[in-house]
C-alpha cells in the first residue's frame, strides 16, 4: 500500500480543479489548521458521511512496566478521537484489500488450470 502525503493531495487537487498549486496548498493547510484550532478549543467537528473528530479526556491511571513490574502513574490527558462516517465506512468496506485481490486472482487461475 502506498503512503499519500499532503504534497500528493495538493498536486491531485490542483490538476483536477486547475487551481494553482500554491492556492490549493494554502487552502488545504488553512483547513487543517482550523481543525486543530477547533479541537484545541474542545469543539467537535462533524463532516457528514465522512466522520467526526472530537477530543476525549483520558483519566489518570496506574500502569505497570512489564519489564520491571514497577507501578507508573500515567497522568490524565486529552486525545483526539475520530469516528468514521457512514459513506467512508461503506466505501472502505466494499473496496477489496490489495492482498484479497491478489488471492482472488490466484484462486481464479487455480480454478481454471484444472
Amino acid at each position: 500500500m502506498a503512503t499519500i502525503t499532503k504534497k500528493h493531495l495538493v498536486e491531485r487537487i490542483a490538476e483536477r480543479s486547475r487551481i494553482p498549486r500554491a492556492d490549493v496548498k494554502r487552502s488545504l493547510q488553512d483547513f487543517l489548521d482550523m481543525i486543530i484550532s477547533e479541537l484545541k478549543k474542545g469543539n467537535r467537528l462533524e463532516f457528514r458521511d465522512f466522520g467526526v473528530f472530537e477530543v476525549k479526556v483520558r483519566a489518570a491511571r496506574q500502569a505497570q512496566n512489564p519489564k520491571t513490574m514497577q507501578k507508573v502513574a500515567v497522568p490524565a490527558k486529552r486525545a483526539v478521537k475520530f469516528k468514521v462516517g457512514r459513506l467512508m465506512r461503506e466505501s472502505v468496506e466494499l473496496t477489496p484489500m490489495p492482498s484479497q485481490a491478489i488471492e482472488a486472482k490466484s484462486a481464479a487461475k487455480v480454478g481454471t488450470a484444472s
